[in-house]
């Protein structure tokens, strides 16, 4: 069901004004018209003279929202003058809304100062009239008739005013919540592309590589029994791939909010190893790891990954060479180190995808990675910080 609006909501602003304005003379005419209007004499004053000063007044409400602070100004002329003449209701209630608009609708400057304005005036003006007026009873009455006609527009525009701030503040800050909702959501889902590439990368292409070069050394070869081998490692990596593929797979349509990655650990090292040298690598492992002291998940995972692809491009870059992996674990960190000499075809400056994934697989521990020339071949570092178990 739409919202229901006021009629005069529907208008534009300055035909608003003007049925407020014209409202007001109508309200003054009948009150004028009855004989309802005077407050402290001027009977004698003649009719067309309060119809003409309220006229006057009541165009000037034309401004009250374009420019309600010379609007004040300029209305204390006719004001003053209906003053002069003998106050009357109709002169007092236009005011009003003079008073009103430079709350509501004035700089934030003026708005405030309206009210140590409407209060020093309304002490002015009941000064004035106890002196003024011979009668006392009759100043008191006309000061308690006048003070709502000054206290009751100013109050009312602060109020509506604050809650119209209010509500301001509360949408901005209602938009930036749902821009700062949207940043997070877009740079969840960047992240989330980003892990997903990653893990396709080191889970996936590392085993078609392996595959590609095994099946081109399986064509190469001459002795069956090496060809065997090689065929057997292919298979083994190609299972892998179509294991860790499905697992991907079956994370990603659970909706899990864990790591979308193949359940390797370093408990699996032998098979990285065994392909490697079916690829015709000259492959040296050295590991201190002890069986049974579980390294955190995170970590252990990190370290496989790293290793498999450091020996993944130590096979596509200097196949044949002799390559070394070394994995400790002393003082809290776990260090991985895959070294290879560089043949004639490899490419020692080489950055890629793999490498980024490296280094950013060892920043999401804590760690350090680097790579580089190191000695007589390449050489890969990851420093991982393996956190204490407590007790």
């Amino acid at each position: 069901m739409p919202p229901h609006h006021p009629p005069l909501s529907r208008l534009p602003r300055w035909g608003q004004d003007a049925v407020i304005a014209s409202g007001y003379f109508a309200l003054g005419s009948v009150l004028y018209s009855a004989g309802l209007h005077s407050l402290l004499g001027g009977e004698h004053i003649p009719m067309w003279t309060r119809y003409a000063l309220l006229g006057v007044l009541c165009s000037l409400l034309l401004l009250r929202r374009r420019a309600p602070g010379l609007l004040l100004c300029v209305a204390l002329v006719p004001l003053g003058v209906d003053a002069a003449l003998g106050v009357t209701v109709p002169m007092l209630l236009a005011f009003g809304d003079t008073l009103y608009s430079a709350t509501l609708y004035g700089s934030r400057r003026l708005s405030r100062a309206m009210v140590t304005l409407t209060a020093v005036g309304a002490l002015a003006a009941s000064v004035i009239a106890l002196l003024l007026v011979p009668d006392w009873r009759i100043a008191v009455l006309a000061i308690v008739v006048y003070v709502p006609f000054v206290a009751i527009p100013v109050w009312w525009g602060t109020d509506i005013r604050w809650h119209r701030e209010l509500t301001e503040t509360e949408r901005a800050n209602a938009a930036q919540l749902a821009r700062i909702a949207e940043l997070d959501r877009d740079a969840a889902v960047a992240a989330e592309r980003a892990r997903m590439a990653r893990d396709l990368h080191d889970v996936i292409a590392g085993h078609l590589s392996a595959i590609a070069l095994q099946s081109e050394a399986a064509l190469s070869t001459t002795d069956p029994k090496a060809a065997r081998t090689v065929l057997t490692s292919v298979r083994e990596n190609s299972v892998s791939a179509l294991e860790e593929m499905r697992t991907m797979i079956g994370l990603l349509r659970e909706h899990g909010t864990g790591e979308v990655t193949a359940p390797a650990r370093l408990a699996g090292l032998s098979r990285l190893t065994e392909s490697a040298r079916a690829s015709g690598m000259r492959l040296d492992v050295h590991t201190d790891l002890d069986p049974a002291t579980p390294l955190p998940a995170a970590v252990d995972l990190t370290a496989y990954r790293i290793a498999q692809e450091a020996l993944t491009n130590a096979v596509k870059h200097a196949p044949g060479a002799e390559a070394t992996l070394t994995i400790r674990h002393a003082d809290g960190v776990l260090t991985v180190e895959v070294t290879n000499e560089l043949t004639g075809s490899a490419h020692a400056g080489e950055s890629g995808t793999g490498l980024l994934s490296m280094r950013e697989r060892a920043a999401a521990v804590g760690g350090t990675f680097a790579a580089g020339p190191g000695g007589r071949g390449w050489r890969v570092h990851a420093a991982l910080p393996v956190p204490e178990v407590a007790a």
